[in-house]
């Protein structure tokens, strides 16, 4: 049995961590914390997880949560960092959903997130949790830190294309749509239901913070330097995201939509998570919902020479708490698809 400790979980990727791992009957979660809902029951904050969840949240004690076999850190960013230093040294292994550890450059992460670093020497040993690229890390790690949602879906679209040198990696575009709650549970205008409802946006035009995240995940494939314009879109509903990326074919290079098929369903072949799509069926975030599925397909248009990839995934769950529990399932020598079989929402 493996114990888990939740720190921050009155969020939407903590509820979404409870949700997934409740019914395990080889997991027990032992910590919930919170400092805002101390002493408050979890199932009163979510009554979805009544007679599922039998805790009261709890303040975020070093002791609580260093018992633990493993702890999540569903939290804002430069939360986990002030924290993840004692709980490894104490043995714990820790999974942090947030951005603190996924950008290996602290400068650059600095620059990004407008704060100072406070344990960047942990940021060397952290394994990137995208269990599609770094599954034998993942194994032996004891500090993950997850992917984000928006960089998940990208990598995974454009992966094969890098890997086998296909495209003009200095002009890449990921065009990028995402679900309300891609932006976590706070009240802010922009994302109340009368301002986000029956429009659709761009936002982040200046420069969004997955950028880094997606560049340098994508330059360990690359023959050249990375150049990506990246534009992400907010769209009126709850959960999802669609990436449709663009990759010109580079110069001298032929291609057919044959050929990149293949390399798409042998680059995924065996993936639990993730599916290549046949030729004329597209992805949707529909399809996806509530499931830790990645759907892609791929497709060329030749007048242009140019490759378009679409990629759909749920940006709580592949995109958060599922690839969360996912790399936990590796790290343990658990069945990698423990408890993330769900089959996905329809309507």
């Amino acid at each position: 049995m493996i114990t888990v400790g939740i720190v921050g979980a009155t969020g939407y990727t903590g509820v979404e961590l409870l949700r997934l791992l409740a019914p395990r009957q080889d997991v027990e979660i032992a910590v919930v914390t919170s400092r805002e809902l101390c002493g408050t029951a979890v199932s009163k904050r979510f009554p979805n997880l009544r007679g599922h969840i039998d805790l009261d949240f709890v303040a975020p004690d070093a002791e609580a949560v260093g018992a633990c076999d493993v702890v999540f850190f569903a939290t804002p960013h430069a939360v986990a960092m002030d924290s993840v230093g004692a709980l490894i040294e104490a043995g714990v292994r820790v999974i942090d959903l947030s951005a603190d550890f996924r950008i290996q450059d602290v400068g650059l992460w600095e620059r990004w997130y407008n704060t100072t670093h406070s344990c960047p020497d942990l940021i060397a040993t952290a394994v990137y949790g995208l269990p599609e690229v770094n599954r034998k890390q993942i194994q032996s790690a004891q500090l993950i830190a997850v992917p984000g949602c928006y960089p998940t879906a990208i990598q995974l679209g454009f992966l094969p294309l890098l890997q086998q040198q296909l495209v003009d990696c200095s002009r890449l575009i990921a065009d990028a749509k995402s679900g309300v709650s891609g932006a976590g549970r706070k009240a802010v205008e922009d994302y109340l239901l009368c301002e986000a409802t029956e429009s659709i946006r761009a936002y982040a035009m200046s420069g969004h913070r997955h950028h880094p995240e997606i560049t340098q995940g994508l330059s360990q494939y690359a023959e050249a330097a990375v150049g990506l314009t990246f534009v992400p879109h907010l769209t009126p509903m709850i959960r999802g995201i669609l990436a449709t990326l663009y990759a010109p074919v580079k110069t001298g290079t032929e291609v057919s939509i044959e050929q990149l098929q293949s390399i798409f369903e042998d680059r995924y072949k065996g993936e639990p998570f993730v599916e290549v799509l046949p030729q004329g069926e597209l992805p949707a975030t529909r399809d996806v919902k509530a499931s830790n599925n990645c759907t892609i397909s791929v497709n060329y248009y030749a007048d242009t020479d140019t490759i378009v990839v679409l990629a759909a995934i749920d940006n709580l769950v592949k995109g958060a708490s599922g690839q969360a529990i996912q790399n936990m399932n590796i790290m343990f020598q658990l069945e990698e698809t423990a408890g993330l079989e769900a089959i996905a929402l329809l309507p």
